[in-house]
């Protein structure tokens, strides 16, 4: 398969610094994901927004220096960072910084036409903070074609989210990826009991929005399940010879590997099984975006 024959993968949504105690690195999930993406063999693309500020012009340099296309704006609002805290086990905590650039994505042509090529995109909640870029994030996904994944990453933040985000974004989405801490969130949404099981949970989801096709649920030391619409089950333990060094980003390689394998014509169960390992694999190193070896990469077969 040539390179422009590779389908398009589009990480939708913030761009930012993480700021860890040793220093900061490049972050946000739509890069992570436009990432990870990219190193599965899909071609891939970042749309977000930057200011017109030192912080944006070295986010513009290293998302060139990784070879990731991106439709980046420069506006007058600050380029966003978030500070990130690891625990003892490598669990982050987050401070955004709020009213950034990514908060006031703009809808342009270009924009458009990276939405109208995209064979898959994935958006979250988080940069819907801003009435802004929720406009956007719902006009690109309008623009999409009609065989797209559309992938709803969940991916919580301190408040920065309302039910009418979760119930519009479920609405819009072809693929659900959520974790344990925010499945009872979406199962509240629903009106079911916040301890029902993954089961009722699911068969609730595909109840209520008729565009749901997958849905993925990440379990942290538990491992990970995915179901189908088409009654597809796959669960997949956590490898515990891992040894978590941070979690920033894992969750990001799993949806981008599980998609780009989607891509690739691989089974759910298949796509699952590589999804979980790269995740594994990115959780034993620093940062979230390593370089992830070439026999987890979805193209390496």
């Amino acid at each position: 398969m040539t390179t422009e024959n590779r389908p398009l993968a589009v990480g939708l949504g913030e761009v930012l610094w993480d700021v860890f105690p040793d220093g900061k690195r490049l972050g946000g999930a739509p890069a992570n994901f436009a990432w990870h993406a990219a190193q599965q063999g899909c071609r891939a693309c970042v749309v977000s927004a930057v200011g017109d500020d030192a912080l944006g012009r070295e986010i513009e340099s290293a998302l060139a220096g990784r070879n990731l296309p991106a439709v980046l704006p420069r506006l007058l609002q600050p380029t966003g960072t978030v500070r990130i805290e690891l625990d003892e086990s490598g669990s982050a905590t987050y401070r955004f910084a709020e009213n950034c650039a990514w908060d006031n994505l703009p809808f342009s042509p270009e924009t458009e036409r990276v939405a109208r090529s995209a064979d898959a995109v994935c958006f979250g909640t988080l940069a819907q903070r801003g009435a802004r870029s929720r406009e956007t994030i719902e006009r690109f996904l309008d623009r999409v074609p009609a065989g797209a994944l559309r992938v709803f990453d969940v991916n919580l933040r301190l408040n920065f989210f309302t039910d009418e985000i979760l119930r519009a974004s479920l609405a819009r989405c072809s693929i659900l990826k959520l974790n344990e801490d925010e499945a009872p969130v979406v199962s509240a949404l629903l009106g079911a009991d916040a301890r029902c099981s993954r089961e009722t949970l699911f068969a609730a989801l595909f109840e209520n929005f008729p565009t749901l096709e997958i849905v993925v649920e990440t379990l942290g030391k538990a491992g990970s399940a995915v179901a189908t619409r088409g009654g597809v089950r796959s669960e997949v333990p956590a490898d515990p010879r891992v040894r978590v060094v941070d979690t920033v980003g894992a969750g990001d390689s799993f949806t981008a590997c599980f998609v780009a394998c989607l891509l690739f014509g691989k089974t759910p169960e298949e796509a699952h099984r590589r999804a979980a390992a790269t995740a594994d694999f990115v959780c034993s190193r620093s940062g979230a975006m390593p370089e992830i070896p070439r026999e987890l990469r979805c193209l390496a077969d």
